[in-house]
Parts: C-alpha cells; structure tokens; sequence
C-alpha cells in the first residue's frame, strides 16, 4: 500500500487487526451466517457509501437483497448488550491509559414521522433547536492515544415510556422505563466502572454537571470529574452561597493562569483559568473552575472534585478532553454511519449502533497504532481517522461490482418501490373514502401516477 516515494503502509497488518476484532465478537453469534453476514455488515458501514443502511450496505455485500441485512439487526439470535462488553474491551486494551477520562454527552438525529422508537419533538444540539428527533446519550473513553465510544444508551421521553401502544409497536422491553439524560449517563458510567475499566475521571457538559445523582455516584466511587455548569447554579464557598458567575469575581486577578485545553483544528485552545474552593464542609477536594476567553472575555463554568489535590493544569487537561466526544460524533456520523441506519424499532437500534461504534473503534485503534509505530514524517501531518478509512477502503475491501449482480440488485428495487407506491396510493385512497373498494381500473390508473 504505497503512500509515497520511500513510504508504505502495512495493509497486511489492518487486514490482521480487523479479523481479530471480527474473531472477538464471532463468539456471539452462535450460527456462521450471521456470523458472516455481521462481517459484511461492518465493511459496509467502514465502505464510501455515499449512505449506509441495509439496502446499500447488502448491496455492497452482494446480496440479492436487503433482507439479510434487516433480519441480522432485527430477528437474527444475538446479544447486542455482550457485543458492547467486547467493545468496550477491545477499545480500553488497545487505548488504556491510567489517565483515562471517560467523557458523556448526547446527540441527536432529526427525523420524521412518529414512529421510530425515541422520537418526538425536542431539543437537539444537531440542529441547535426543537425538531421531531431521536435523541441517545454516549459514553466516551478517551487517553492521549486516542478515543472512542465504549457504550450508548437510547433516550426515551415519558409520550413513550407512558404509552403502552407505542411501547409494543416499538419493541421496547418491559423493564425499560423512563430514565433522565443524567441517569443514563450514571448507568453507562457505573457498568464501565463496575466491568473493571481503569478511569481517573469524568468530564460533561451542563446536563450532567446539573445532576447531583451523578455527582454523589462518582464521588462514593472516588472518581473525579469536571463537568461543566451554568452560570446561574448554586456553589457553597467559604464566604457563603453564591451563583456561579458570583463566585467567580470572588477570584483575585493574580489567580488567573494562561493553560491550553488541547490543540484543535487551527492550533492550542488557549484559555485563562482560575479555581475556587467550594464545599469545605465536604470531604475530597472541590473547586469552581472558571474559564475565560482571552479574546472576548466570556466566561464558563465547571463544578470540579478530586479525592486528592491535583494542579490546576490537571483539571484544564480533563476539561478539555470533553471535545473527544464531539469529535467521535462527527467521524462515527461522517466515516460509519451512526446516523444512516433508517431502523424504527427498539433491538434494531441498538444492534446498528454498537455494529456502527465498532467500525468506529477499529478506525480509532489503527490511527493510535500507526502513530505510534510510524510516526508522521517531517511536513505530514499524522494519520487521521479520516484518511485510514479512505486508504482501508480503497486497498482492502472489494465490494461486489459485477454487472449482474448490479442489474439484479436494480430490478430488486424496482419491484420493491412498484409494491411500496401501490400499498401507498391504497392506503391513501381507503383512509380518505373508507366504503370506497377500489376496482382493478382505479388500480391501473394508481400504478400510472
């Protein structure tokens, strides 16, 4: 795989350290045509595709038809919640750091109708406002490695978790019931901690800072966290209770000290950063950290607890690992498809998700190795997760591109859409005129339209 004159890549290597992730969750599919099918699946959703769901990821595959595809993440014999254990395995052995910060966050995906599960109108930072959306939290484990998603978990608003007839039209379990982004959140959290995953801290935004359950769980665990807050939440210091953005002009000029969070796309995301002791009566170590753009002056907040002292710079470290997250959004959407899967119900979700955050891990897992064994050379940037997935699909996975097979596949969806538009045009016709029986000439003339 010759990148450029005197360089190479190893593609033997890449085909190596997918088979071996492929063998890792083999063992949860008990029969060899899912099996084979769940291969074929992720070299899809790690494929160009334009889109990625069944019916372009089967045809990828050479099926003859999506149905494959479709009884694999619907009806097919496996426990998507064990292929998450591998998952998260995989993903803590091959980036672990005795540092590691495990980051929570939620996104949304818009889209229409009312009947994929989780749906309804509500807020959703991919838009920036109230669209009708399916809105899922996830869980971030992230080192100077790397980083990827080690668990997900789907957010169901009370119009479904109180609505039995959506509940069964939806596939969802008996025992699910309504739970808050936050209480999400803490379960992810508690069954990484509890599986044995080696976390120093937690880092979120302000649906999580805002959470005392969260707070209380991390702190009887002994974990860390730095999680932001808004301007207008409560914090207890030595001089009594104030807002934050109170507290925060508590804070002597000579407090203040210049860090960077991170490097982003265009270089270090310098910030000024100051801390102030809150909760004195409590044990452990909690602070108000307060960031500030030295540009504009706008100020952030972050409700922060150690069970030891730690440097300030530690914390603006932590803080500023929230960003992987939002970087695993964008890659899993924009390389694997998190959002592309066009499944309704409950088991099928949650079975494209984990298949999608897996394609995601091994990309993560390659980009950390090849940093690691053949640094970037001088004028290159290193590899990205971006460019490992065009070199893998351009060189490893040969999708099925013989004429017949792309015919077939066409008549296939030509007939499909025939059926598809008849029950259409007859479903409309009977909602609008229920006595009307409709007679083999109107049917002739549906099929003209």
């Amino acid at each position: 795989m010759a990148v450029a004159a005197g360089d190479s890549l190893d593609g033997g290597q890449w085909q190596s350290m997918f088979d071996a992730l492929m063998d890792r969750i083999a063992p949860r599919f008990a029969r060899v045509e899912p099996r084979r099918r769940v291969r074929g699946f992720v070299l899809g959703l790690l494929s160009g595709l334009p889109g990625k769901n069944c019916w372009t990821i089967s045809e990828h595959a050479g099926d003859d038809s999506p149905d494959g595809m479709q009884h694999l993440l619907r009806k097919a014999v496996w426990d998507d919640a064990l292929v998450r254990d591998d998952l998260r395995g995989y993903v803590t052995e091959q980036l672990g750091d005795a540092g590691a910060v495990l980051v929570v966050d939620e996104t949304g995906d818009v889209k229409k109708g009312v009947h994929t599960v989780g749906v309804q109108r509500q807020y959703t930072g991919t838009a920036g406002r109230i669209e009708n959306a399916q809105v899922a939290v996830y869980l971030t484990y992230a080192t100077d490695a790397g980083h990827a998603f080690i668990d997900r978990a789907l957010y169901l608003p009370v119009s479904w978790t109180d609505d039995a007839g959506r509940r069964a039209a939806g596939g969802i379990p008996a025992d699910v019931t309504f739970a808050t982004k936050p209480a999400l959140a803490t379960t992810m959290i508690t069954r990484a901690l509890d599986a044995g995953v080696k976390a120093c801290w937690v880092a979120g935004d302000e649906v999580y800072g805002a959470d005392p359950g969260l707070r209380t769980e991390l702190e009887t665990r002994g974990v860390g966290y730095v999680l932001a807050i808004g301007c207008n939440r409560d914090v207890v210091t030595a001089a009594g209770k104030f807002r934050a953005d109170q507290a925060a002009k508590l804070v002597p000029r000579r407090a203040w000290r210049r860090y960077s969070c991170g490097d982003g796309a265009k270089g270090p995301r310098y910030y000024d950063w100051a801390q102030l002791a809150i909760d004195p009566d409590l044990p452990g170590h909690r602070s108000l950290l307060v960031r500030r753009n030295n540009h504009t002056g706008e100020l952030a907040y972050y409700r922060c607890y150690t069970p030891r002292p730690v440097p300030l710079q530690t914390l603006v470290t932590v803080a500023g690992r929230r960003w992987t997250v939002e970087e695993n959004f964008q890659a899993s959407k924009g390389l694997t498809g998190l959002d592309q899967h066009q499944v309704r119900l409950w088991t099928s979700w949650h079975r494209a998700t984990i298949l999608s955050m897996l394609a995601h891990a091994f990309l993560a897992v390659v980009t950390a190795t090849e940093r690691t064994q053949r640094p970037a050379p001088t004028g290159w940037i290193p590899l990205t997760c971006n460019e490992i997935r065009h070199l893998f699909t351009t060189e490893l996975i040969t999708p099925i591109r013989g004429t017949t097979h792309r015919l077939h596949r066409s008549a296939w969806r030509r007939q499909h859409q025939h059926r598809a538009k008849r029950c259409h045009y007859q479903r409309r016709l009977n909602r609008d005129d229920p006595d009307r029986q409709i007679t083999s000439s109107t049917q002739h003339h549906e099929l003209r339209l």
